[in-house]
């Protein structure tokens, strides 16, 4: 599921490939990642552009073309952006196909189609796309955090996966960055004290950190991610077999040890 160090690892790569570098080529194969766009307006808005430096806020991914318009990627629970080849063999997912030039290619791929591309035809469309959006959770520094949970009557791990409250968390890092702080997820926000919420920031600075650079949420065996998917999970710092609940209707893992 990408979240905020997936769609920085996705910028890179449209950095990379895409930067710089006109569209050729618009090949559309399924329409149903398109979100306000139809296939004839992308083409005609893309192809003979070049893409300029890409920017992301939380997990949108925002790439400024040369005359003012954008391309908006949001990859849902299992979209991610491919660099390719012209000459390598298409996947069965890939749903929007960019050729550059030089034969090279910028393949969006994805398999559920929750979320998609949009086009945004100037840089007022861009500033909609992202009203509704918090401020990215790289960017807050820890006091706007400290008085942002404290004002929050539900879960904190709820509080954390709002993306109108801080853009670019999701499940995985929610659940890692709390097991870090020794909160449960199911606290509510305002409960915490000071201390506690600066501890929450500290970790989730530090797991992003770690995240960004490995381009994911890394599933270390020294991480609750790391554990996730095991039979009977124990956590990795006391060996205390973990829980697993629900909360804002997303599988929770936490250790009854470590967070209280």
């Amino acid at each position: 599921m990408p979240e905020l160090p997936d769609v920085e690892a996705f910028r890179g790569v449209l950095r990379s490939c895409g930067q710089g570098h006109p569209v050729e080529k618009v090949d559309v194969r399924d329409a149903g990642v398109l979100r306000g766009v139809s296939a004839r307006r992308l083409r005609s808005g893309v192809e003979g552009h070049r893409f300029a430096e890409p920017r992301r806020h939380g997990k949108l991914l925002i790439a400024p073309l040369d005359d003012g318009p954008a391309v908006v990627w949001h990859f849902g629970m299992t979209g991610e952006l491919v660099a390719a080849s012209a000459d390598d063999p298409p996947h069965d997912h890939d749903r929007v196909v960019l050729t550059l030039d030089g034969g090279r290619q910028l393949r969006y791929r994805d398999q559920r189609k929750l979320q998609g591309i949009r086009f945004a035809e100037d840089r007022e469309a861009v500033a909609e796309l992202e009203a509704d959006l918090g401020p990215d959770a790289l960017d807050l520094d820890r006091t706007e955090f400290v008085e942002l949970l404290a004002g929050r009557r539900g879960a904190v791990k709820s509080v954390l996966m709002d993306q109108s409250l801080i853009s670019g968390l999701g499940n995985l890092l929610s659940d890692e960055i709390l097991w870090r702080a020794g909160i449960a997820p199911e606290r509510p926000a305002k409960s915490l004290g000071e201390g506690e919420a600066r501890g929450v920031y500290t970790a989730m600075r530090r797991v992003l950190a770690s995240a960004v650079r490995a381009g994911r949420v890394p599933p270390r065996r020294t991480w609750l991610t790391g554990r996730r998917d095991d039979a009977s999970p124990a956590c990795p710092r006391c060996g205390t077999e973990l829980r697993s609940g629900r909360v804002s209707g997303r599988r929770t893992l936490w250790c009854p040890n470590c967070q209280h």
